[in-house]
């Protein structure tokens, strides 16, 4: 008779269950506080949970740009309603966060070593699809880890607006060959041309014109995310430097209202 407790089978065999399912066993073993401090659990668990969104998010935009590239313009407008609804619950968990006083967060902050949100090779990589081109975004992580590989592969392929591009081709717009084409691994550099046809595609108020309003929903609610991530870090630690040797607010400030999508907005003057 096989032994139940031994058998290296059973869990597979076993019935299904919520707590299989979603693996809790795991997830909810998965904080481990380096304190008795009351509210290094609740910093603990909102990074957890910011991870997990960008691990959702990532999984949306290849979709989103799989979908714009076939070109398939519902279900891309239906992966970009998603993802910004996504984005705006990440941006609501810094609420749960400013719940936390500046005093409770120094309470336990000395343990956090070297660690720091600034290590989130995640939200780098969702930089690198939305399309950062600078290898400053992957530098400090080591030769061969996950992380690098993940940004360095994503600062290789189309970025969203590359797809968008071809989204537009394959609707019949005339996007040069040259920007279809190009080196996708370079930064993206504004174009009249482009500009011209962004117009084009306003004027004809169809699909393409949705989902373009759509990635600038992406983009504000990108640039809306990062203010309220500064702000949050400012009245938690002030000027202070951040974790791990970052510069904190000072560095986060630095990236406010840069847009990823430039030229959708340089045409807004024109429509």
């Amino acid at each position: 008779m096989t032994d139940p407790v031994n058998d290296p089978l059973a869990d597979e065999t076993a019935a299904l269950t919520y707590t299989s399912y979603l693996a809790l066993d795991e997830v909810l073993a998965a904080q481990r506080p380096r304190s008795d401090e009351h509210d290094e659990m609740l910093f603990i668990i909102i990074h957890q949970v910011y991870e997990l969104w960008f691990k959702q998010l990532l999984h949306e935009l290849k979709h989103l740009q799989n979908k714009l590239e076939e070109p398939d313009t519902p279900h891309s407008v239906r992966a970009l309603r998603r993802t910004l609804t996504i984005l705006k619950v990440v941006v609501a968990q810094i609420d749960v966060l400013e719940t936390m006083t500046p005093r409770q967060f120094t309470s336990f902050r000395a343990l956090l070593d070297a660690s720091s949100g600034f290590q989130s090779g995640q939200f780098r990589e969702l930089e690198a699809v939305l399309g950062r081109r600078d290898r400053r975004a992957f530098g400090h992580y080591p030769q061969g880890s996950v992380a690098r590989e993940r940004i360095t592969s994503a600062m290789s392929r189309r970025s969203v607006f590359d797809s968008f591009l071809h989204y537009l081709a394959g609707n019949g717009y005339p996007v040069p060959t040259e920007h279809l084409e190009r080196d996708v691994r370079e930064t993206w550099k504004p174009s009249e041309e482009v500009q011209r046809i962004l117009v084009m595609v306003y004027q004809d108020d169809a699909g393409p014109s949705t989902v373009a309003d759509l990635l600038v929903d992406l983009d504000e609610g990108l640039q809306e995310w990062r203010y309220r991530h500064v702000k949050m870090v400012e009245r938690t630690i002030g000027g202070k430097p951040g974790t791990g040797g970052s510069a904190g607010a000072a560095y986060l400030r630095s990236t406010l209202f840069q847009s990823v999508f430039p030229d959708l907005w340089a045409v807004r003057s024109e429509l």
